[in-house]
């Protein structure tokens, strides 16, 4: 009893003793804190902050040092003047000519903010020192010369750098703070913000909100100002249009040309942007289908676009046929197939895709099936493509069934669905009639939206499905076709 009570008092001891340490170390926060201070005659309000500081954790005080002047809350045409303003900070004297070494030394302290310079002129009343430089430290990590480690002291001293920290009166400008800091500085307080874009060459896409409109052309302003190599904003303004898959869209700042140069890899776009649909998040999957595509085989592309899977597989060594039913789309992807020099390796159809099934895939197909090289049909229309699957009904009815590899379809959809992969292996077996379970693999290419992914289903086309008699066309689709060659001949 005597030895647990002799324990319980260690334990409380301990407790005492953590207790004032954290408290002691809370002091030292707090005193640290008060050393920033602001000088402004323009925005003396913005001084609140950094009393502010010495009560924050340190990522909440990063904040506030670099948050902009509150008078630009509301700002509809961006005043970029409107965000100067001016902080002391500390800073060392430090001889011109141990300058490199002092800086190496000091990595950890220095200030670390871009646009803003480490090493400034040292002026004595207004007077620049030729031999002296005044090394401007964080004010996060530096309040007195105690701040530095043991390393720091000891180089300090070893270079003779004067014992002494000068205050500096830093100015902040527009150009310093990010785009996240600037636009939560000038839209109304607990509104959501957008600083995200999809990039397209020269084109930065946005989709805003309602509440981002009032804001709209200044949003797009300070996009074009962050983001070297940006020179036009535009806002999608409604669906993607299911037919020719583009989108209205609006000017939001910068230059009014949409048509735009991409490189997706390795291989060259060119297209107008407002006319044709283009997504840079898919150069993955792109690459990935590309990938399963060997030399001497075939691609037919059902929806290919300006050519994002056609044009690296035929850089690939496959042949390729590519449609698109958007006549924009169409006149880009033969462009591209021309200065990527693919044009022998494929031929490009403007059709619907039913029709280009129906009509140009059914004419090859018999002769690519006799071959041993693989044939690949991807069908990347997500919105729609599912339900284009029934055109591979009774594709080849008449035709001996015969044993050779059957085509591999890639066949993109959305699904809000809880079980995507289910979801999409069921949509895709009612479309085609025969059931996939077992049968096909379900990859996850992106999520779009809250509770919307896009899934891409893979599997080889069945052969009940292929040559079924039940889904044989009359009419002008399924018009007899060119004699062709029994499965049974060789090819030679």
């Amino acid at each position: 009893m005597t030895r647990f009570r002799h324990v319980c008092s260690n334990w409380r001891m301990l407790s005492l003793l953590q207790i004032f340490t954290s408290v002691q170390r809370h002091h030292s926060v707090h005193r640290r804190g008060l050393f920033i201070a602001l000088h402004s005659s323009s925005h003396r309000s913005i001084g609140s902050n950094f009393m502010q500081m010495a009560q924050s954790p340190h990522h909440e005080t990063k904040a506030l040092l670099y948050r902009a002047p509150p008078e630009v809350r509301g700002m509809v045409s961006l005043d970029r003047d409107a965000f100067t303003q001016t902080i002391v900070i500390p800073s060392l004297r430090v001889p011109k000519g141990v300058l490199n070494k002092v800086v190496k030394s000091l990595k950890r302290t220095i200030v670390q903010r871009p646009g803003i310079p480490r090493v400034v002129q040292d002026k004595e009343d207004g007077i620049e020192e030729d031999d002296m430089r005044l090394v401007l430290l964080d004010p996060l990590r530096v309040s007195s010369l105690s701040s530095f480690n043991e390393a720091e002291t000891e180089a300090l001293r070893s270079f003779a750098v004067p014992q002494e920290l000068q205050d500096y009166n830093l100015q902040l400008k527009y150009c310093n703070l990010k785009t996240e800091e600037v636009l939560e500085a000038v839209l109304p307080e607990g509104q959501e913000i957008t600083s995200a874009f999809s990039r397209v060459g020269h084109i930065a896409h946005m989709n805003l909100r309602d509440h981002h409109m009032p804001f709209k052309n200044l949003i797009g302003q300070v996009i074009i100002d962050k983001n070297p190599g940006v020179s036009c904003v535009v806002n999608k303004t409604n669906m993607i249009d299911n037919t020719y898959r583009n989108f209205k869209m609006e000017l939001l700042a910068g230059e009014e040309n949409m048509v735009a140069k991409v490189k997706e890899n390795g291989s060259s776009y060119e297209f107008d942007f407002s006319r044709v649909y283009w997504n840079p998040r898919l150069s993955t999957e792109h690459m990935r289908v590309v990938q399963e595509v060997k030399r001497g085989d075939t691609v037919l592309d059902v929806f290919a676009g300006v050519g994002p899977f056609a044009i690296p597989a035929a850089r690939a060594g496959a042949t390729v046929l590519a449609n698109d039913l958007n006549p924009e789309s169409h006149r880009w992807l033969q462009h591209n197939v021309k200065i990527n020099k693919v044009a022998a390796a494929v031929r490009t159809f403007n059709l619907d895709g039913r029709a280009f099934v129906r009509g140009p895939v059914r004419q090859e197909l018999p002769a690519l099936l006799r071959a041993k090289a693989g044939v690949h049909i991807v069908m990347n229309l997500p919105a729609l493509a599912v339900e284009f699957l029934d055109s591979f009904r009774g594709l080849l009815a008449g035709e001996p069934s015969c044993d050779a590899a059957l085509p591999t379809v890639y066949c993109y959809g959305f699904s809000k669905d809880e079980d995507p992969e289910r979801d999409m292996m069921l949509r895709a077996s009612q479309s085609l009639g025969v059931s996939l379970d077992g049968r096909c693999s379900v990859h996850f290419v992106r999520n779009v939206a809250p509770n919307k992914d896009m899934m891409c289903v893979r599997f080889p086309l069945p052969k009940e499905v292929l040559f079924s008699s039940e889904g044989e066309q009359t009419g002008p689709e399924a018009e007899p076709a060119p004699k062709r060659q029994k499965c049974g001949e060789t090819a030679d």
